[in-house]
């Protein structure tokens, strides 16, 4: 069935705070324009099964959420843009990438601490291992603990004294009103975050396309820009959305010798080794209208430091 501008648009959402959130705001966007929606909660893998991320499998948060869009219980989904796998899948058309919040990661930490602030033996907790294997090459001699959960019950193993800290996503503590609660916000030169960090993908069905008119007028171009240079980038590593890969991309003001101004995408990625003990990086500098282009070429250049066989080697362990 073809949404209309006329219908009420259901939009699916995992059920966690964070979730609903994020969903909410897309709800709230599409109310003030005039169109009628109402938000949908469907249960996931990664919801049901707490186990470590990188072992129930890539699409843990979008495969439920794309069967609910498919078989019709809903109109669109709302993701977080970097869960959502990077093949191309012809069902389905990513008709919006809303305006980014903060894509850094952030440390919660006891007694108000920075990382430089963490005694050697400091356990740490963090879902990801591309946060893990970066906070093992900084060389402080953190003790890293899986961390899996909702944010409220992440936040309380700090509060609780269990773990001295935590590194998330700050864009989620922004998103729930607990940036109080950050004690660093960690720039990327200590650790790039995942491919689109911060960033919310609108999904529908592919010939919706009364519901991707609608939804296009929530797309931000320089979001859009960034994330496709990030998660192309990802795509070329053929890494999945667990993996030791990071990077961020971002539009900046340049001026050129006769002083005009113009605007350049920047990519910076790296692949990391699970341990800590070897780190690639690379960057790049391109334009907004050929982001995917940029991705492929940083991609390249990571391939041409070692990356795949960093990669490979991540493999052989897992």
């Amino acid at each position: 069935m073809v949404t209309t501008r006329d219908t009420v648009i259901r939009i699916g959402t995992r059920g966690s705070l964070l979730a609903t959130t994020q969903a909410g705001t897309i709800r709230d966007a599409l109310l003030a324009a005039g169109h009628p929606c109402e938000l949908v909660i469907i249960s996931t893998e990664g919801d049901r099964n707490q186990g470590p991320i990188a072992d129930i499998g890539v699409g843990v948060f979008t495969a439920a959420l794309r069967d609910a869009v498919l078989d019709g219980r809903v109109d669109m989904a709302v993701h977080s843009c970097k869960d959502l796998p990077t093949a191309r899948d012809e069902r389905f058309v990513l008709a919006a990438t809303p305006r980014r919040e903060d894509p850094r990661d952030a440390l919660v930490a006891r007694d108000g601490m920075v990382l430089g602030e963490l005694p050697a033996g400091s356990t740490v907790g963090t879902s990801s291992l591309r946060r893990a294997a970066q906070l093992r090459a900084l060389g402080l001699g953190l003790e890293i603990r899986p961390l899996r959960g909702n944010l409220d019950t992440r936040l309380n193993r700090v509060t609780s004294g269990e773990l001295d800290a935590i590194v998330v996503a700050r864009a989620g503590l922004a998103r729930i009103g607990r940036l109080d609660e950050v004690t660093e916000t960690l720039d990327p030169v200590q650790m790039l975050p995942a491919p689109a960090q911060g960033a919310l993908a609108l999904e529908c069905r592919s010939g919706d396309t009364e519901l991707i008119a609608v939804l296009t007028e929530l797309d931000d171009a320089d979001t859009r820009a960034a994330v496709t240079a990030e998660r192309t980038l990802l795509a070329e590593l053929e890494a999945g959305c667990s993996a030791p890969v990071g990077a961020i991309a971002e539009v900046v003001e340049s001026i050129d010798e006769d002083g005009n101004v113009f605007e350049e995408l920047s990519l910076r990625g790296c692949v990391a080794t699970l341990d800590g003990s070897d780190m690639i990086r690379a960057s790049g500098i391109g334009t907004p209208d050929r982001a995917a282009e940029l991705g492929v070429s940083v991609a390249a250049e990571l391939f041409e430091l070692g990356a795949r066989e960093l990669l490979v080697e991540r493999g052989s362990k897992e």
